[in-house]
């Protein structure tokens, strides 16, 4: 089950300028759950290797899978993946890794979901799964993006507002509409959250975001054990 596994690309869907979307058909696919992420090896013609991890975007569907993936300049992997990988091309995953950085509709009580950038993804497969749920729990997802042309599954979070509470937190670039300014997170975009001590809360992002988020739930009354966390950069 945790072996290697063909997948082949059947769409890639754009999402921002380097951020892109793509879904997978994999054979016998096992499941995964809200959070997971799979690696996903390539190999060249000469024999070279490298193997990469993405989050998976989406909850379990059958052997189809959506993974998040971001080109980062000068990089080996994710730029090819982002935008030159034929349709109909396959490659190797192996997954579903990752047992802690998750979250079931079974869980109880208030959920806090905060991105930054394409840290969005493996909080979009929990939001998605909150939303199929029959759950009326509060939910939550405080999305910090530099602007508004650097948010991830922007039609999507439109119509999500109707059900559940979505905050997006512009740090550059803030559109005239948005009632917030241009800045980094602050403790006051938490105080429309439920109280501290009903959230269970996910924070994904680069380093230095997950640990500014970190700290600030902290200070807020959050316990280290309310918080999960994964980190890329």
């Amino acid at each position: 089950m945790r072996g290697w596994r063909r997948g082949r690309l059947t769409e890639r869907t754009r999402q921002t300028a380097t951020g892109r979307t793509l879904t997978l058909d994999v054979p016998r696919w096992p499941g995964h759950l809200p959070g997971q992420h799979v690696d996903v090896r390539l190999t060249a013609d000469d024999g070279y290797q490298a193997v990469r991890s993405y989050s998976l975007a989406a909850p379990a569907d059958t052997d189809r899978i959506e993974l998040g993936v971001q080109a980062t300049t000068g990089g080996e992997v994710s730029p090819y993946l982002a935008d030159d990988l034929p349709v109909g091309a396959e490659v190797e995953v192996k997954g579903p890794l990752g047992g802690w950085f998750v979250w079931t509709a079974q869980e109880p009580g208030p959920l806090l979901l905060v991105a930054g950038g394409s840290g969005i993804v493996p909080l979009m497969a929990m939001l998605r799964a909150r939303l199929a749920s029959a759950s009326d729990e509060p939910c939550t997802l405080l999305y910090s993006v530099r602007g508004p042309d650097e948010v991830w599954y922007a039609a999507e979070l439109d119509t999500a507002e109707h059900h559940v509470h979505v905050r997006r937190l512009y740090t550059r670039h803030a559109p005239d509409d948005s009632g917030r300014s241009a800045g980094r997170m602050t403790a006051l975009d938490l105080a429309d959250t439920p109280p501290a001590a009903e959230n269970r809360c996910y924070v994904c992002g680069p380093t230095g975001f997950v640990e500014h988020v970190g700290a600030l739930l902290l200070a807020t009354g959050y316990a280290p054990d309310q918080i999960r966390t994964e980190r890329f950069g």
